[in-house]
């Protein structure tokens, strides 16, 4: 069959590449055609457009590349109805995949939507246009069922985080090993996990590493973003004890002490690595009283969410500082609120539901044919 996948950030490229190569392993005949990133590129097929092209941050920073966003929804529906998919398989990125969502329901393609839009974050209205333009939803958040059956009537499948999959299928690695192929010391890893897109890395890195010098028994290393060139990160690397590492993301976690994160889904991705981290978070004056106002949840890291109570500190907008920063790292290593955190991450892990979710959605997807 014929399969139109839409991945729009880094860890959509990573959860459609694994259910890309569960869809080949039960249809051999599998033909992709895809916007996404390297790894769906590796399991084979046609890539559209790549995920660096697509992703801006923030109410302003979409205003101001609206052009260039119309012009990646016209061409992506002529390009739908010229392949002429026998599926539509939509991952996370709503502001991108609903509007495509609709166009293909009124095109008679059979839509399919993997990771839910987080509409009990905000936007709940989009349950009206899911209702009418989505014809199969798979969540990966335990409390997403709840959310679509019983306050919206909405039938959902939970398929367990594929996250789970993803990291229970690496190869353990050997930590030194890993410094010394990377030129690492002996000294304990604190990682930086400063996101994937040019803008919030440039708000989040500078104050990340600006306490470095205050943990000198430590090394802080970067982890790079796929979408992102050494270049980018050079300037930031400003002393001895501040080292960079491209595309090993899961290894460096593997292998860390604590970690500093951007907001996001690496939040969720170092907690199963059983890493302590603190949950960074800064955005534009503009977009954070813009999105204050509209986000009306308690936390916004995706750990606290599933948990619905803080293991994890979050410091957001001006409480991101390096005082604070300073403070809260010093706290998960040194004292018992790093206990504190691995047994909220062992709970974590029950609440999230097993492995399996790529195996479980590619069935029930060639299950509804």
């Amino acid at each position: 069959m014929k399969y139109y996948i839409i991945a729009g950030e880094a860890s959509g490229d990573l959860h459609a590449s694994n259910l890309m190569t569960s869809l080949k392993e039960k249809d051999p005949k599998a033909q992709f055609r895809f916007w996404g990133g390297d790894l769906m590129q590796s399991v084979g097929g046609d890539l559209v457009k790549h995920y660096r092209d697509l992703s801006f941050m923030g109410f302003l920073e979409v205003l101001l590349n609206l052009k260039t966003i119309l012009g990646n929804l016209s061409f992506c529906k002529k390009d739908l109805l010229e392949f002429k998919p026998d599926a539509l398989i939509l991952v996370d990125y709503p502001g991108f995949n609903m509007r495509i969502a609709e166009f293909a329901k009124a095109n008679n393609i059979k839509v399919h939507y993997y990771i839910s839009p987080q509409i009990w974050a905000w936007k709940e209205n989009r349950i009206k246009s899911i209702k009418l333009s989505v014809d199969a939803m798979y969540v990966i958040l335990p409390f997403e069922k709840d959310f679509y059956e019983n306050k919206h009537n909405f039938k959902v499948h939970f398929v367990g985080h594929p996250l789970l999959d993803a990291i229970a299928h690496r190869k353990p690695i050997d930590e030194i090993q890993f410094k010394q192929t990377h030129n690492l010391d002996d000294k304990p890893i604190i990682a930086i996990l400063p996101g994937s897109r040019k803008q919030e890395i440039k708000k989040m890195l500078s104050v990340m590493l600006s306490i470095t010098t205050d943990f000198k028994d430590y090394q802080f290393v970067i982890a790079g973003a796929p979408s992102q060139d050494f270049d980018f990160y050079k300037p930031f690397i400003t002393d001895a004890n501040i080292h960079f590492i491209a595309n090993k993301t899961y290894d460096l976690l593997s292998v860390s002490t604590a970690a500093l994160v951007t907001s996001g889904t690496a939040t969720l991705e170092t907690a199963l690595f059983k890493v302590p981290e603190i949950v960074c978070y800064k955005g534009s004056w503009a977009s954070y009283q813009i999105g204050k106002r509209l986000i009306k949840l308690d936390f916004i890291s995706l750990v606290n969410l599933i948990l619905n109570k803080e293991a994890v500190t979050e410091l957001i907008q001006n409480d991101f500082n390096s005082k604070n920063l300073k403070k809260e790292l010093n706290r998960i290593l040194k004292t018992d609120k790093r206990e504190q955190i691995f047994e909220s991450y062992f709970e974590l892990e029950e609440k999230l539901g097993g492995a399996g979710a790529s195996d479980k959605t590619a069935q029930l997807i060639l299950d509804s044919f």
